[in-house]
């Protein structure tokens, strides 16, 4: 997501007691920090058309299938013995995902195990009702899972049926799915991948979680999250360490879903299969964090704007 929820910023700010800087007490600032949160981030959530816009369900190659929105990404992965659904989106996509799966010809019900990117709503505020509908074993990142489980507003409230920790594997029908702790956007923070047969291929997917530092996160001087920059340089080692063909994300923008689903469309290779394209992106979203880290490390209390 490319915004924090009003629940999860209280993490974010920088001291505790005091603002040093007018003497103004902290809960009266933080009172304040969180009606303008709230007021924007409503705004720029309905700005973004993409993320409530629908979208065709789609086969991306072999048993890896989309079935999310214009912008908010969602998986499904086709097993003999069910399916493993990543990302739920918000409450009111629910309706969008459960309709694109059936329409790609796969019982909504069978939906056996459900996993995330991270705890932000955009990703994983509709897990409880896809849980109840289905059935499903919901399985989240330790790191991730007191968000998934709070039922602060805007949470999911739902429980967590497996605890995941860096490199387990979740897996469905002979189907293996990796569990990559790529932390820094939320402490628990997702990349998965699993290999995909494809006719005569087999292909590395990856689906990135979020190397992404949002508007608002302190880098600097965090006392909600003290190793939040180094997290941040964890992941990055860790996403230029895998092998990718496949390169999808938590945000269809990640990765360019609308342009190559209309190549695709148009015949000839997959446009999905974009290693060079995982590379740039993974390059050009640390340098941006290396930016922003030496800004806040020159300008300490200012976090991104």
């Amino acid at each position: 997501m490319h915004l924090f929820k009003p629940s999860y910023r209280l993490a974010l700010l920088p001291e505790a007691g005091k603002d040093k800087w007018s003497g103004r007490p902290f809960c009266l600032l933080a009172c304040q920090f969180l009606v303008a949160w709230c007021f924007t981030a409503s705004l720029l959530a309905q700005g973004n058309a993409d993320w409530h816009r629908p979208f065709a369900a789609f086969r991306i190659a072999g048993n890896l299938y989309y079935v999310g929105t214009a912008d908010l990404a969602a998986y499904l992965v086709h097993t003999p013995q069910g399916n493993i659904l990543i990302n739920s989106d918000y409450v009111q996509d629910v309706p969008l995902v459960r309709s694109s799966i059936e329409k790609l010809g796969f019982p909504y019900r069978d939906t056996k195990i459900l996993l995330i990117s991270h705890a932000h709503g955009d990703h994983d505020e509709g897990v409880g009702v896809i849980r109840r509908e289905t059935g499903a074993k919901l399985m989240v990142m330790e790191g991730d899972v007191a968000e998934v489980e709070s039922t602060a507003p805007g949470r999911p409230g739902a429980h967590v049926d497996r605890v995941l920790r860096d490199g387990d594997l979740v897996e469905l029908g002979g189907t293996r799915l990796t569990a990559h702790l790529t932390p820094g956007h939320t402490k628990g923070c997702t990349t998965w991948t699993l290999q995909v047969h494809d006719g005569a291929h087999t292909l590395n997917a990856v689906i990135v979680g979020s190397p992404n530092v949002n508007p608002g996160y302190y880098l600097v001087g965090n006392q909600g999250y003290p190793q939040i920059a180094q997290d941040y340089v964890k992941t990055f080692a860790v996403l230029k360490s895998l092998p990718c063909d496949l390169f999808l994300g938590a945000h269809g923008a990640y990765f360019g879903l609308q342009a190559k689903y209309a190549k695709m469309q148009a015949g000839g290779a997959n446009p999905f299969i974009d290693p060079q394209g995982y590379q740039a992106y993974v390059a050009e979203r640390e340098s941006a964090f290396r930016t922003e880290w030496e800004r806040q490390q020159k300008n300490p209390g200012s976090p991104k704007q």
